[in-house]
């Protein structure tokens, strides 16, 4: 282990300073059996802004991993060689049966979807709108986050606040050039929690925090956070239509979903039968 910490350590270290012209085999991490990892592959599974401890940590774990697998599957290589017919058996069903799935989710999801009516989903909704409780607070609003030396910041402070089409325009405009993010969801509910997310602020009573604030601006070394609330909806409350909609689409397609498909198996089987495509030897269909 301690091996594998001081390889991804060094790698880690330099190889911000490997000339670009290197060949591609300076890229190589570790070798098992003719198999390469490279530095390139380890560095896509370290999220962005993790600290070089986490990526260390993350790196082993991962180097480790990789090894492991190519060792276990040697070994019940030469274990289940003689078996080979009955694991390329056992991949092939596998393959024929994501396949099958795949395509039948899909299919199920394009046609059943089409054949549902609004009027539908709207009447399944008022009748089981307490199906719909919400656990989670939701919001309408806009947020935007900008450096703090980012010029027109008194400008953003009046806009922000306003629902105004001018102001919102305004906004956007401002945002195209000095925005690091901007949201704009004034027009249908996000969760609370996800908003929060991207300010660094600590909020314990969200409840409270959303009785009281309209507006709330939080301001850290690098940037300015500015986020807006027009609508709220406290968890345990029944979740909106529009909210709902794409849950309530689901639940619908599942109680559609094994009639669907048995009337599709059926079919598929009588066509393949009258086309001549499926011969029955000693036996009638």
């Amino acid at each position: 282990m301690l091996y594998l910490w001081c390889l991804w350590a060094g790698v880690y270290i330099l190889g911000a300073c490997r000339p670009s012209g290197m060949r591609e085999d300076a890229d190589i991490l570790v070798q098992v059996d003719g198999l390469s990892l490279t530095r390139s592959e380890v560095e896509k599974i370290i999220p962005l802004g993790s600290t070089p401890a986490d990526s260390l940590l993350m790196a082993e774990n991962y180097i480790k991993k990789w090894i492991t697998d190519i060792l276990i599957y040697e070994v019940a290589e030469d274990n289940l060689g003689r078996d080979e017919a009955e694991v390329n058996r056992l991949v092939e069903e596998y393959r024929r049966a994501l396949l099958r799935h795949r395509y039948l989710e899909g299919m199920i999801h394009t046609k059943l979807s089409a054949e549902i009516q609004e009027s539908d989903k709207r009447m399944y909704y008022d009748e089981n709108a307490r199906k719909f409780t919400l656990d989670k607070h939701l919001i309408k609003g806009l947020f935007i986050k900008v450096p703090v030396d980012a010029p027109g910041l008194e400008n953003v402070r009046k806009w922000y606040k306003s629902e105004k089409l001018d102001a919102v325009e305004n906004i956007e405009k401002y945002s195209i050039q000095n925005a690091s993010i901007y949201d704009y969801f004034y027009d249908h509910w996000v969760d609370l929690d996800e908003a929060l997310a991207k300010i660094p602020a600590r909020i314990s009573d969200k409840t409270q925090f959303l009785k009281t604030n309209r507006s709330f601006e939080f301001t850290d070394s690098t940037y300015c956070y500015f986020l807006n609330i027009s609508e709220y909806l406290l968890a345990g409350h029944v979740a909106p239509y529009e909210y709902a909609q794409p849950q309530i689409e689901e639940v619908m397609i599942n109680k559609r979903k094994v009639e669907f498909l048995r009337n599709f198996e059926e079919e598929l089987y009588r066509d393949a039968v009258r086309k001549g495509d499926v011969i029955f030897y000693n036996a009638k269909p």
